[in-house]
């Protein structure tokens, strides 16, 4: 017997819940069918709703005014102070007294073995009277004392009355006992998130503003009005169910202890009928107002293509009606039924209600400080520190409700704005994000201004020059490539471009470029800006870029720039021309300059190295930008398997073991792993190839020169030329000759009585060490003396430039190039300064191709311009000399800082 009761209690709550789930989902689909034909019926109905609604809370009010003089009769039996649960029994009794017998009742037979007196019974059940009490003693009873505390519960705790006396025991309880237990554990934030939802049709009238005559004058009455009066309802039913009804009873969630009644409906005054038909209607008003505010809200996202895979549920029936938005309400709202507990549905309701409630009060609240001029709120008054106070209340009371429902639905929320932010919107209303993010972009950009960046937070900022062809297309996309491989989403990046023309002709063209620079940025995941310049000539827009791109302290340091192919080809020669004055120009404004050669053999962000080596040859201190990029290069996927070699350069006279032990040291300090190896260049001969390639390079120098001459100063310069030819070929005495420049007679009086100080190395005033690429550098073309050195050595430091002027005065001509000069004649007119130029970079040239031929990537030392202009297409053959037989060259040439720091 004990079994078969057991099995039937814990039956009786799924047949309870099951029946739940029937007769919801036919009510829904009753409510969903009404609000398909059409809203106008719902409007009707919601009259009849309201009017119902309204007369139960009447009745409630009228029955608790009756209770404090006439209370209704509603016993609730007590064993002890444990509530009993009336299902098992009829009488609040142990035995009936008849007069002739004592007969036990039902409720013995459910504590004890037989009906008979001396039968083993419960102990507690022995040990305490049975006690009726009235349910609902009234409002004059002073319950509300007692009621105005909290008790809260834990789950299959027996519902005792407080205050009423006991004997208690140890024994324990089993659930298959006819008392009152709690279903769950009870606490606050509980109560709150299961309580909350009620209160949450405050938004009913913005969801219908469409149905509105005057939407700005009905929303802010009609919404104060409806919290105004569901708050009173609300916290005087609160109030008034304390002071009537017993607290056992209220805490009997499914009313096991009067028999399943209802106890408002008992309460309510004059029948509970009305309790019935009021709850009945006030449900079926809620669902119809929700199944037609949710359906058009969905409707309009959907067509403002806000959520790009909600477009499906903005298509409805001809006269607008949400047909498919009505259908997802309904199947969400089926869900919930389906649970069939309001205790678990109701705190996740109530976690995106107050989501909902939060982020409208964050938006006003930001409008408001942003001071946005479209923000003009009508209603007098607001303030902002409500929207601040709202926000905070709705934040805490998701954490209090449920804190990880509430991590849950912050998930869900920032999943969605990502996906929105990814896909983007078709519509674009505004957000309060985008002029908070303007606030904050500017008082960034004002605190950048207080100083330039300390050197660990140094990276390179760049300025990408990319050119565009006829069709307004990038001519260089590696460029980009190299740049996301560089930058890794990181810092700043411009990317800039110059048409040539005016601004009102070619604008149609700009706008082209743009768009096809954001497309190529977007393909090579560069995040950055782009700027494209029209101006009458490419040099001068360049000039521009370089100037004006960025904003305050969020400025460019470093330009990319794609080394000019088929420099020697070009007919007008103004693009190696606009390329070394790009070079003087970032010297000028301390930037750093990074020129890619063979940029077309550059990977693409989809390639990836198994293996290989990333090869920097440190001729002089650049800062350290030398060894920066290969080790940002190396985070990206691309460069990640490629080993990191740094080549210096020694003389006869350096210590070559010493300085790679120095070196090593240096990189373990900067955490920077790599191989080193020091490499020894010996003095030598010059080579005729070398004589030959200078002449080459200087006869080229001279067709350019006369290129820009007139048509007399033409014929003049071609009989200089050839007059000098004639007497060098000529010649007796060598040694009473001078060798000819080609350049002017007053350039090089000019050089000769420049100061040996003005000798300008490659590297910063700061720099220290040696430099091999001296030769290179940016001073303009010495005049070599009658007498020169019987061997050229390979550095042009600042010493050796001074023994080597002493060394001119001597009246002779050492022999070996004395024989160089009889064997070919022309070579005698050749610049000796371009000479050891050309010389020390064919060398260079030679060692670096031995050493890194196989390499994926070579860095150098990029040596800076002449300063005297004449001598600009020297420069170009020398850099191109330096980079033969190379895939894959970066020059880089340094700010004038340091970029880079052992700490950290």
């Amino acid at each position: 017997m004990a079994i078969f009761k057991a099995k039937e209690a814990s039956e009786e709550p799924a047949v309870l819940l099951n029946n739940m789930r029937v007769y919801g989902t036919c009510v829904l689909t009753c409510m969903a069918v009404v609000v398909f034909v059409g809203v106008k019926y719902v409007n009707k109905f919601a009259l009849v709703f309201l009017g119902c609604v309204i007369l139960s809370i009447l009745a409630i009010y009228a029955g608790v005014i009756k209770t404090a003089f006439d209370p209704p009769d509603f016993p609730v039996c007590i064993l002890g102070n444990r509530t009993l649960s009336q299902k098992g029994f009829d009488i609040c009794a142990k035995f009936i007294d008849n007069g002739n017998e004592t007969v036990t009742t039902k409720l013995w037979a459910l504590f004890c073995s037989s009906p008979f007196l001396n039968a083993t019974c419960d102990t507690y059940f022995a040990q305490n009277n049975v006690t009726e009490i009235q349910g609902i003693p009234g409002a004059a009873s002073g319950l509300i004392k007692d009621n105005l505390w909290s008790n809260y519960m834990r789950t299959g705790v027996i519902v005792e009355k407080i205050g009423l006396a006991s004997v208690s025991n140890s024994e324990t309880v089993s659930l298959n006992q006819p008392y009152v237990f709690s279903d769950m554990t009870t606490y606050f934030t509980l109560l709150v998130g299961i309580y909350f939802p009620s209160v949450t049709g405050i938004m009913a009238g913005s969801n219908r503003s469409g149905d509105l005559r005057d939407a700005q004058r009905s929303i802010p009455i009609g919404t104060i009005m409806a919290i105004a009066t569901t708050s009173f309802v609300y916290i005087t039913s609160v109030v008034l169910f304390g002071a009537c009804i017993e607290g056992i009873v209220l805490r009997d969630k499914f009313g096991e202890a009067v028999n399943g009644n209802l106890v408002v409906g008992t309460l309510a005054w004059p029948s509970p009928w009305v309790i019935v038909i009021g709850s009945l209607f006030s449900t079926c008003g809620a669902g119809l107002q929700s199944l037609t505010g949710a359906p058009r809200l969905l409707q309009a996202i959907s067509r403002d293509g806000i959520v790009p895979f909600l477009r499906v549920f903005g298509h409805g029936k001809a006269n607008g009606e949400p047909t498919w938005a009505l259908l997802l309400t309904a199947c969400i709202c089926e869900i919930g039924i389906l649970i069939a507990s309001l205790d678990e549905v109701a705190p996740i309701l109530s976690m995106f209600f107050l989501m909902c409630y939060l982020f409208v009060n964050l938006a006003c609240a930001v409008q408001t400080l942003l001071r946005t001029p479209n923000w003009r709120p009508r209603f007098k008054y607001y303030h902002w520190t409500l929207s601040f106070l709202g926000m905070s209340l709705c934040l805490s009371l998701m954490f209090i409700c449920s804190w990880y429902y509430a991590l849950v639905a912050m998930l869900v929320a920032g999943l969605i704005y990502k996906y929105i932010e990814y896909r983007g919107a078709e519509k674009e209303w505004g957000d309060g994000i985008r002029g908070l993010s303007l606030s904050a972009a500017r008082y960034a950009l004002l605190r950048l201004e207080e100083g330039p960046p300390h050197t660990k937070n140094w990276r390179p900022q760049l300025l990408v020059l990319a050119r565009v062809d006829q069709e307004q297309n990038v001519v260089h996309p590696q460029l980009l490539s190299l740049t996301s491989q560089l930058k890794a989403g990181k810092g700043l990046t411009i990317v800039g471009s110059v048409l040539e023309g005016t601004y009102l002709e070619n604008h149609p063209q700009s706008q082209r470029a743009e768009e096809s620079l954001r497309r190529i940025m977007e393909t090579e995941k560069v995040k950055g800006f782009c700027q494209v310049v029209i101006s009458s000539n490419i040099r001068d827009g360049i000039s521009h870029l370089i100037q004006s791109s960025g904003l305050g302290g969020l400025q460019h340091n470093t330009v990319l720039v794609g080394w000019p192919r088929n420099w020697r080809q070009k007919e007008d020669h103004q693009t190696w021309r606009n390329f070394i004055e790009l070079v003087r120009e970032t010297t000028a404004a301390h930037l750093a300059l990074i020129v890619a050669k063979n940029a077309a053999l550059f990977p693409g962000n989809q390639e990836r190295f198994s293996e290989g080596n990333i090869d920097v040859w440190w001729v002089v201190h650049d800062g350290g930008m030398l060894m920066l990029l290969p080790f940002l290069l190396r985070h990206h996927k691309v460069w990640k398997r490629c080993t990191m070699r740094i080549f210096t350069v020694a003389q006869m006279d350096d210590n070559s073991i010493q300085m790679k032990k120095d070196l090593t040291t240096f990189l373990y300090h900067l955490r920077i792993t790599a191989e080193v190896e020091v490499v020894e260049m010996h003095d030598s001969d010059i080579s005729a190839y070398t004589y030959e390639k200078t002449l080459v390079m200087e006869q080229r120098s001279q067709i350019l020169k006369q290129m820009h001459l007139t048509k007399n100063e033409r014929e003049r310069e071609i009989q200089s030329i050839t007059d000098e030819s004639r007497g060098s070929i000529r010649r007796k005495n060598p040694t009473n000759s001078r060798l000819h420049l080609s350049v002017p007679e007053e350039q090089v009086g000019d050089c000769e009585e420049k100061p040996e100080e003005e000798v300008q190395l490659i590297h910063d005033k700061n720099a220290t060490g040696f430099s091999v690429t001296e030769t290179l550098v940016d001073s303009p073309p010495e005049p070599e003396p009658e007498g020169s050195q019987e061997k050229v050595h390979l550095t042009w430091t600042k010493e050796k430039f001074t023994a080597d002027k002493n060394k001119s005065k001597s009246p002779s001509t050492p022999e070996g190039i004395r024989d160089f000069f009889n064997m070919k004649p022309e070579w005698e007119n050749l610049n000796q300064s371009n000479v050891r130029r050309m010389h020390t970079a064919v060398k260079l040239n030679e060692v670096i191709v031995k050493k890194s031929q196989d390499a994926k990537l070579v860095l150098l030392n990029m040596p800076g311009p002449p300063r005297n202009r004449k001598g600009d297409e020297n420069y170009m053959e020398f850099l191109e000399v330096l980079t033969e037989h190379l895939d894959r060259v970066m020059l880089v040439r340094g700010g004038g800082r340091e970029v880079i720091t052992i700490y950290s």
